[in-house]
């Protein structure tokens, strides 16, 4: 049987802001990143998403990113492989003492944004990294851009890694995520998309921007729920998989 882990970015809101739909995301998915309080989300934030997580029978990850509030985790901070490997630690760490305390397990993790862009093509911070959730705990499953460096990383590592995959976000011919800044970088057709996440589940391979076959695993697939047009269309996907036959299960399951 086909299978796929649907994730979600979640936990993003910080004292007085309030970002995403998180109570209504978190039943239509299988896995919750949860922000680790610097590109967002806070203390108390985080303690509350681990909880719904939890109570809903959601696998939970760290969503850690740059130290960058004001620019959401966005901005390249060009940190030295030892910052970068710090502040992933110190992330880490905080979400696994949220989830100790409520009775949870942290289950994977999945860094955010310009980090994440930047390991999945920069082999020594992805280095850095893999080797921070390594010490953090071995047992961790790390989540990166299919086809990138920080997933050779987490191999080279020992640790169990998860290639995920962007069903709204087209691929150059080389696999790699189409740049935000091209016109052509986003997917709009939902049916497209869906169609999209089954051939990569199925086949092990997508069409680049350019009509080009690319090889390319599937491990889980990233679903936004930050609007009601989201998670009307979230809802649709896990629909769509399910009535494929194809199972909806956490990573680390």
């Amino acid at each position: 049987m086909y299978r796929i882990d649907l994730n979600s970015d979640l936990g993003e809101s910080f004292g007085r802001y309030t970002l995403g739909l998180d109570d209504q995301i978190i039943p239509l998915v299988s896995s919750a990143n949860i922000a680790c309080g610097q590109h967002a989300g806070d203390p108390v934030v985080m303690r509350k998403t681990v909880r719904m997580a939890a109570d809903a029978g959601v696998a939970i990850g760290a969503h850690p990113g740059y130290p960058d509030l004001q620019g959401f985790g966005r901005r390249d901070m060009n940190l030295s492989p030892d910052e970068a490997y710090a502040y992933l630690l110190y992330q880490i760490g905080a979400l696994q003492a949220f989830c100790t305390a409520q009775g949870a397990r942290l289950a994977h993790v999945k860094p955010h944004g310009q980090l994440y862009n930047r390991a999945a093509v920069d082999a020594e911070l992805a280095a850095a990294l893999a080797q921070a959730v390594h010490d953090a705990d071995p047992s961790l499953v790390l989540v990166g851009l299919a086809n990138g460096a920080l997933v050779d990383a987490g191999r080279a590592q020992g640790l169990t890694t998860a290639e995920e995959f962007f069903m709204d976000r087209n691929y150059t011919d080389e696999g790699r995520l189409v740049s935000r800044n091209n016109p052509a970088a986003l997917i709009r057709d939902e049916e497209q998309a869906i169609e999209r996440v089954k051939q990569a589940i199925r086949d092990g391979a997508v069409l680049s921007v350019t009509g080009k076959l690319v090889n390319l695993h599937a491990d889980t697939v990233c679903i936004h729920g930050d609007s009601p047009t989201a998670l009307a269309f979230a809802a649709r996907v896990r629909r769509a998989l399910e009535e494929d036959g194809i199972a909806v299960k956490p990573v680390s399951a």
